[in-house]
């Protein structure tokens, strides 16, 4: 789904974080807008443009999973990705390549989305409600990684962010960004249709879904049960659980009836190390791969966001999601026909000896040419399991604890768990935990945390009334002229 705007990518970030500027969609040779947004055709072309922007998923996943007690940074040494490791070790400030490029990104794709708000009356077709629909989800998700990773952020909807405008702008308080985020969610869910015939394209599903979400992360539980739980009920996509969790992450399992909100990859090659952001593939899954591996069933890669042995020994006896989520690479070794013909490395960045076994590459799922960074493994941004979960959490905080319960179970009984009977705290916690074991390597550990207030107790070096909330990128603080306050403890 990458057919415009690749050339801006490369001009936008150039080895992703050395552009000067927060942003700039309007850089020399540009299409303005007098020759463009005249057809259905460039509206179309226009909003696979702002579906582009969600490619750096592997931003979310890496420091959703390394910021928490899930994993590690890993990689080759600690130089290596020093950002990460930083993130790991809770010592991030001001000055990290990794949460530079999370906050441009999403307000580039912001920025996209605005050009077609700006430009919407210049013509009419059948369909064009659609593309606005898809447009208010699409900056719905950017500002609502930014709230959650920086928290009180620049407002500007409808029109093209300037880097001058930007940088005169106040930081707009987290609840009123929430705000446009459930009012472009709520038009999108009104306008947007179960079912589609682009593999891709967003539903109606996936954006009541994403505004469950935040309703929850502002822990507005009673309206994000009554989200979730008509989502559930009347659930005319056909949503449900993949019926083995085993296979469920493997290639030949995509688009499958749990995939609720999916970010889409292809093998082709597009960028390079120079431009992750312009990969067609999935740059998560070669970075998380074994080291100089040779073998079965796997292949080699770099042996970043490493599963922590807190995680793998969380999991309850007889849970099928243990293995199938965490890699225990000895034990795999260990249980092959030829063991000693089987070799790995161990990258100086740290080793637990765990991979993450849910994006992982392996030998019949390769793309091309090359398949460190041409993963077609897409990223499953809310599946169904995560619902059900969500819902679970809602309806217990909201006081429906057998509704909870309910929700809970049937994601226990697709891996053959006993069913959950607790009550009141004790049955919340233990939604809190199935999150865990369900969702792991995802990217949505930290995030849980924090907004559950468990993250001072569960990460090493978490300072509470600091780490809730990542620093603002000190560069984009400077461009700024100072309007910016940096984030408290930074």
């Amino acid at each position: 789904m990458k057919y415009i705007y690749q050339w801006s990518l490369v001009l936008l970030f150039g080895t992703m974080t050395a552009c000067d500027s927060l942003l700039d969609i309007d850089p020399e040779f540009t299409q303005d807008a007098e020759n463009f947004f005249n057809t259905e055709e460039d509206f179309d072309r226009a909003i696979i443009g702002v579906y582009d922007m969600m490619q750096p998923a592997y931003l979310n996943m890496w420091i959703g999973e390394i910021a928490s007690d899930n994993a590690i940074a890993g990689g080759e040494s600690v130089n290596d990705s020093r950002g990460l490791h930083e993130i790991e070790n809770m010592t991030h400030g001001g000055v990290n390549e990794e949460l530079r490029a999370v906050m441009r990104v999403n307000y580039t794709g912001i920025a996209r989305a605005n050009y077609i708000f700006e430009n919407q009356e210049k013509v009419d077709f059948e369909g064009k409600d659609l593309i606005l629909a898809e447009a208010k989800f699409l900056r719905a998700y950017f500002y609502f990684n930014l709230v959650n990773y920086f928290g009180d952020m620049p407002l500007i909807v409808d029109r093209r962010i300037s880097i001058n405008e930007i940088s005169a702008a106040p930081r707009t308080p987290k609840a009123e960004v929430y705000q446009q985020i459930e009012s472009d969610l709520r038009d999108a869910v009104a306008v947007l249709p179960w079912n589609v015939d682009q593999t891709g394209r967003l539903t109606k599903g996936a954006a009541m879904a994403l505004l469950g979400k935040a309703l929850l992360y502002q822990q507005k539980y009673e309206d994000a049960a009554t989200v979730l739980g008509e989502l559930i009920d009347t659930n005319q996509a056909g949503y449900a659980l993949f019926e083995n969790f085993e296979t469920l992450f493997l290639a030949q399992n995509q688009n499958v009836a749990e995939d609720v909100f999916t970010i889409q990859f292809s093998g082709l090659q597009g960028g390079d190390y120079g431009c992750l952001v312009c990969l067609n593939g999935n740059a998560a899954v070669g970075f998380q791969s074994i080291r100089q591996y040779t073998g079965p069933v796997y292949a080699d890669g770099n042996s970043y966001n490493l599963p922590t042995e807190d995680l793998y020994q969380a999991f309850e006896d007889g849970d099928i999601r243990r293995d199938a989520s965490v890699l225990d690479l000895e034990a795999f070794i260990a249980a092959q026909p030829n063991p000693d013909e089987i070799t790995y490395a161990i990258g100086g960045g740290g080793h637990t000896g765990y991979f993450n076994n849910k994006y992982i590459k392996r030998l019949d799922e390769l793309g091309l040419p090359d398949n460190d960074l041409t993963s077609p493994l897409n990223y499953r941004a809310i599946r169904w399991a995560d619902v059900l979960l969500m819902a679970a959490e809602a309806f217990q905080r909201s006081g429906n604890d057998e509704r909870a319960r309910t929700e809970l179970n049937k994601v226990r009984s697709r891996v053959d768990m006993p069913a959950i009977t607790s009550s009141d705290d004790a049955l919340y916690q233990d939604i809190l935990q199935e999150r865990r074991l369900e969702l792991s390597g995802e990217g949505l550990r930290f995030f849980d945390l924090v907004r559950t207030g468990q993250a001072a107790e569960r990460i090493s070096g978490f300072i509470a009334g600091q780490h809730e909330l990542f620093p603002i990128p000190q560069v984009e603080i400077d461009l700024a002229g100072g309007n910016w306050e940096q984030n408290p403890g930074y």
